[in-house]
């Protein structure tokens, strides 16, 4: 190990995913539609790219080498999730509502300590979580102060009740 290891700048975060995808119109439903991303720019008729408030996208899809094709092998290596972070509770609530109403999708729901979530797959079988942090004050510590995420039920219907 380095005696003056690089550390990576604490305001840097994770641009964009970009997805390889089998049929854009579908993934443009899911991703638009559904959990109400705004289309910012077509790629001619093979990519899209989409965002939230307006940023030049927050997720690419195409279909350069996937138009047609079956998803993935989930056992095999590859992406494990995207994760969308949402701003409030409430603002995760509000598309929990929306994905329970929509009522054709499996859910899953974690509270990891640090964050809740809810999980969902997309038309290409993609894994996305859908999450808010809690404030950090508010994350689980050890007696030592180290932080100590774990994987508990949510409450769903206490979280509906948050919802508009």
């Amino acid at each position: 190990m380095q005696k003056d290891p690089y550390h990576i700048p604490q305001e840097t975060r994770i641009g964009h995913v970009h997805l390889k995808v089998s049929d854009l119109q579908r993934s443009l439903d899911f991703y638009c539609g559904l959990l109400g991303f705004k289309l910012t720019q077509m790629y001619g008729d093979q990519a899209a790219f989409v965002s939230a408030g307006g940023y030049h996208h927050h997720i690419g899809l195409n279909t350069w080498q996937s138009q047609n094709f079956p998803p993935a092998n989930r056992d095999g290596v590859g992406l494990y999730h995207l994760a969308i972070l949402y701003p409030t509770q409430k603002d995760l609530a509000t598309i929990y509502k929306r994905l329970h109403l929509h009522g054709k999708l499996k859910i899953g729901a974690s509270d990891h300590g640090v964050s809740q979530a809810i999980y969902i797959r997309d038309p290409d079988d993609n894994r996305v979580e859908l999450y808010w942090d809690r404030p950090q004050e508010e994350w689980p510590k050890t007696s030592e102060g180290e932080l100590a995420m774990f994987t508990k039920p949510i409450r769903l219907k206490e979280l509906l009740e948050l919802a508009d």
